[in-house]
């Protein structure tokens, strides 16, 4: 009879998987998946106004006209219609576009996968704003980047400061969401944007874009991409995505790069993914004709809720607390005042039946304990009215 062995003990994880948690924000709105609770904390678009029946429509039309094309494999830089009509679209709005400047992804978010297995090699630079995207500095974390954070203000990076570190650090890119920036819904005013724009072309420096929600503008006028500035075009990425403006659910985004960048984002996708799903790209392209009508219900929807939000808060927060109006996106950033964490306050404020993200997360550097991101696109202005009824209870009882 031959003896029992003991099991060897298998290969450990990456050492980058221990250093890189999982997202707040996605435990947060696990745990608060109650239907009765109020929840400012994802960046949700609202249901309710998805184009169910444009995007079916769509999407029939694809299967019903080219199904072979639409159930086949494709190309890893993407659909040419989409691409085609994709480029149009960002040469309307300023920006000269081919379509071969273009590469689908799943995603924006896939877009950063992209550029950080594009352009980081352990142990490389990355400046963030402070505070960051959360999802982007999952990303560089993973990719073992040191990311350092640059100072803002109200008008969002200083350019000064990020020229200083540029120097200092010889950062490999600096990555930004200029318009309507996630978590701070601030927007970079165009003076600054052209002294980004300065910054990269004097010390040679990639600049990512990300631009998720810049469509979703409710007052104010239209501000240009920093690629579109003079001596940015050679070194600025743009990011695109249809999840806010069309459906998430259909994970499509694109970046506009550079030849030799793109190229090189297009091997890292044929390893990740050979392409974006087919059907996908043909319905949101054959969608395009009447996204921007979609956009507009949209756009008059979410600023109602904005301004809901707005006038809310004064009675929702503590005294003392601040916050910023934001002209477009989704997010309104707030502040109470020092004695406040709202990282240990969540929980009971969850008691409540309604949840905010604690803003310490979104720091690539030292936190800021009394900071909080609200999403104001999800719920309804009565809902919105009610969560914040429950959320000063919520702070008023921790």
């Amino acid at each position: 009879m031959t003896a029992a062995v003991a099991p060897a003990p298998l290969p450990p994880l990456a050492a980058r998987t221990a250093t890189v948690g999982g997202s707040p924000v996605r435990d947060i709105l696990a745990v608060t998946a109650r239907p009765e609770v109020i929840n400012f904390a994802g960046g949700l678009p609202a249901p309710e106004l998805f184009d169910r029946e444009g995007i079916a429509a769509a999407f029939r039309d694809a299967l019903e006209h080219t199904p072979a094309q639409a159930l086949q494999y494709s190309t890893t830089e993407g659909e040419p219609s989409l691409r085609a009509a994709l480029a149009a679209r960002a040469t309307r709005r300023g920006l000269p576009t081919d379509a071969d400047d273009l590469l689908i992804t799943t995603g924006s978010q896939q877009a950063l996968s992209l550029l950080a297995t594009a352009l980081l090699d352990p142990g490389d630079t990355v400046l963030v704003e402070d505070p960051c995207y959360l999802a982007a500095l999952q990303v560089f974390g993973l990719a073992g980047a040191r990311v350092v954070p640059v100072p803002t203000d109200a008008d969002g990076v200083d350019p000064q400061a990020l020229a200083d570190l540029v120097a200092r650090e010889r950062p490999k890119f600096f990555y930004t969401v200029p318009t309507f920036q996630n978590p701070t819904g601030r927007t970079m005013p165009a003076d600054r944007r052209a002294a980004v724009a300065s910054v990269a072309l004097t010390h040679g420096l990639w600049i990512v874009e990300d631009d998720p929600y810049g469509e979703l503008r409710y007052d104010g006028d239209h501000l240009p991409w920093i690629a579109s500035h003079e001596g940015a075009a050679d070194r600025t990425v743009l990011l695109g995505s249809f999840s806010k403006i069309m459906a998430p659910g259909l994970r499509l985004g694109w970046l506009r790069a550079p030849a030799a960048l793109r190229r090189a984002c297009a091997v890292a996708k044929q390893a990740a993914d050979l392409h974006t799903p087919t059907l996908n790209q043909l319905a949101a392209a054959r969608y395009l004709d009447v996204l921007d009508a979609h956009v507009t219900k949209v756009r008059a929807v979410y600023g109602e809720r904005r301004d809901a939000l707005l006038a809310g808060l004064p009675a929702a927060l503590p005294q003392g607390s601040t916050w910023q109006r934001p002209e477009g996106g989704m997010f309104v950033w707030a502040r109470l005042p020092d004695a406040y964490d709202t990282t240990a306050l969540l929980p009971e404020v969850v008691k409540h039946d309604v949840a905010y993200v604690p803003g310490a997360p979104f720091y690539a550097g030292t936190p800021d304990p009394a900071t909080l991101r609200l999403c104001f696109v999800t719920q309804t202005p009565d809902e919105i009215a009610e969560g914040l009824r429950r959320l000063a209870r919520g702070l008023g009882a921790a």
